[in-house]
């Protein structure tokens, strides 16, 4: 039950349809007697650079989760940001600070991560290969480097915003090996699919699945149904995955330390989960 007392935290992004993340916290929230409410707010493009500094002036406001479109226009509009929010271009939680300042740091990667690192799979020292440059893509790309892979190949469709995030990640990483412009999986441990591909049906598979190792582990991000036709392919032909779901869970606690509130663990999560 909201009252006077409740930390709100505004779930910004257009449209809001396909939100899934107040049916995460908000039971977790009431479980746990947290006084506290993730609340979805649509906001058109055109009103959220205005909207975002108005909603961190209400008295009850305690942080925001930032999904799209707003992502990429939210790292502009704050006071201090995450070397993850610097790397990836994109923001997905904005807390207030006592001083008022606007913080951000970015989480999409984060989960990521934190899910192949549960599935016993290592990073360290590993070669990853990301179909998809944009905010998600991005964001994993960041997580990947700062988890300490060895190298990190890039492919987007768009070469300018492939570029740009390989820019970003050799000046925060120079140690890295970045390349940029193929997507071709062979011999990389880490093989992500960071595209809608796999949202209609038709989709082209983002990767030939034949060149993938069996051994390599595949992350996905399409959340439109757990087994998509891309890890349907790579289950057969015998790889570990992730499925998108999972990387939605796993950030969730790194969201809540973020804000302050007591932690819990994915599978937590997932129990009390109104999915």
């Amino acid at each position: 039950m909201i009252n006077g007392n409740t930390k709100l935290i505004a779930h910004l992004g257009y449209p809001t349809h396909t939100f899934k993340a107040p049916l995460i916290y908000n039971p977790y929230f009431e479980a746990s007697g947290i006084d506290a409410a993730v609340v979805p707010m649509g906001c058109r493009p055109e009103d959220y650079p205005e909207f975002l500094k108005l909603v961190f002036r209400l008295s009850n406001i305690h942080g925001a989760l930032i999904t799209m479109p707003h992502k990429i226009t939210t790292v502009g509009l704050l006071d201090e940001v995450s070397k993850n929010v610097e790397v990836a271009g994109a923001c997905n939680a904005v807390r207030i600070a006592e001083d008022g300042r606007l913080i951000g740091d970015m989480f999409d990667g984060e989960g990521f991560v934190r899910g192949v690192l549960r599935h016993g799979r290592q990073i360290l020292g590993k070669r990853a290969i990301i179909t998809g440059a944009g905010g998600v893509g991005s964001a994993i790309a960041a997580s990947l480097a700062h988890a300490g892979v060895a190298e990190i190949c890039i492919f987007d469709t768009h070469a300018a915003m492939m570029r740009e995030l390989a820019e970003r990640l050799r000046h925060h990483y120079p140690e890295l090996k970045v390349l940029t412009g193929s997507n071709d999986p062979t011999g990389f441990d880490i093989v992500v699919n960071a595209t809608p591909l796999g949202m209609k049906d038709g989709d082209p598979l983002p990767f030939e699945v034949e060149r993938i190792s069996p051994d390599a582990f595949v992350g996905e991000v399409v959340l439109k149904q757990e087994i998509t036709p891309f890890l349907a392919a790579v289950r057969a032909r015998g790889c570990d995955f992730q499925v998108g779901v999972d990387m939605l869970f796993e950030q969730i606690p790194a969201y809540l330390e973020f804000f302050g509130f007591p932690t819990t663990t994915a599978e937590h999560l997932r129990e009390l989960a109104a999915i």
